[in-house]
């Protein structure tokens, strides 16, 4: 009863996370069937405590405090226990989805790119990317198809363009944090003072490709998993799109976001849609 009790603590509190952090993943998750629901609240409460090193902690050696966090995930997994609540509920999910421990350090890696001052190659930016995002993407899948090896392997390829196309709408619309208060330019061959709309166009063409690709994997899940990655694609589709109309002056001002009465507008519609079995 008490190793029970304590395992879904740790659960609740991965989604106490999700829904304080993210509304948009927060309403896609609740979307899902309810077998999907912890194990992603799980996997986000992980990834969002790691960024929150990186990004959030100025105070504090960040380099230390992610080593320490690499070290306490590793052993989470090995001995499938940890007193620390989050890397609890994640280390349940890794063994239960089987989940690589490839993707795992790849995330870290990236979290880890993040302490360096870098102007990013196209090889870093790949990398970083990958490890960021498109990795994240491949372990909700592992959650989506347990034990279902060549259904994942074929839906891998959209699953990482999806997480690419996300974090790139991310690094676009937070240009203006990221690179004058915290020193970051994630996009390759671009110039910092320069920065124009001709350089804007080419990084949104990138993205439209990313995100066509992604619809694809999307529409291929299992119906439990579907509409809420589906919502969680046209949030940011949506937010994908306004940016498109604006120049990049009006981003360096001021962030661009999705306002809660339009994610309503647009849940409701396609929830009309998912009813009418249109998606």
């Amino acid at each position: 009863m008490s190793a029970s009790l304590y395992s879904n603590v740790c659960k609740e509190c991965s989604k106490l996370i999700t829904n304080r952090y993210s509304t948009s993943f927060s309403l896609g998750i609740k979307l899902f069937d309810k077998k999907f629901r912890s194990p992603i609240y799980s996997i986000y409460g992980f990834v969002r405590f790691a960024d929150e090193i990186v990004d959030t902690f100025h105070d504090y050696d960040k380099k230390e405090l992610l080593v320490q966090f690499r070290k306490d995930t590793y052993a989470a997994i090995r001995m499938k226990l940890s007193l620390n609540p989050v890397l609890n509920a994640f280390q349940e999910v890794v063994n239960e989805y089987s989940i690589e421990m490839d993707l795992i350090d790849a995330f870290l890696d990236s979290m880890a790119m993040d302490l360096q001052d870098l102007k990013y190659d196209v090889e870093q930016y790949k990398k970083y990317i990958y490890g960021s995002a498109e990795v994240v993407g491949l372990m909700c899948l592992r959650v989506f198809l347990k034990d279902k090896g060549e259904e994942y392997e074929k839906l891998k390829p959209y699953a990482m363009s999806l997480g690419s196309a996300f974090q790139k709408i991310n690094f676009l619309r937070d240009i203006k944090d990221d690179y004058f208060e915290k020193g970051r330019l994630y996009f390759p061959n671009v110039d910092p003072g320069n920065f124009d709309d001709g350089d804007k166009k080419k990084i949104e063409e990138d993205i439209a490709l990313d995100f066509k690709n992604g619809l694809k994997g999307i529409l291929l899940l299992p119906k439990g998993a579907k509409f809420g990655v589906y919502i969680a694609y046209i949030f940011y589709y949506n937010l994908f799109k306004k940016i498109e109309k604006l120049k990049i002056d009006n981003i360096l001002q001021e962030r661009v976001r999705i306002k809660n009465r339009k994610k309503a507008y647009l849940l409701a519609k396609y929830s009309l849609k998912n009813s009418l079995n249109l998606i």
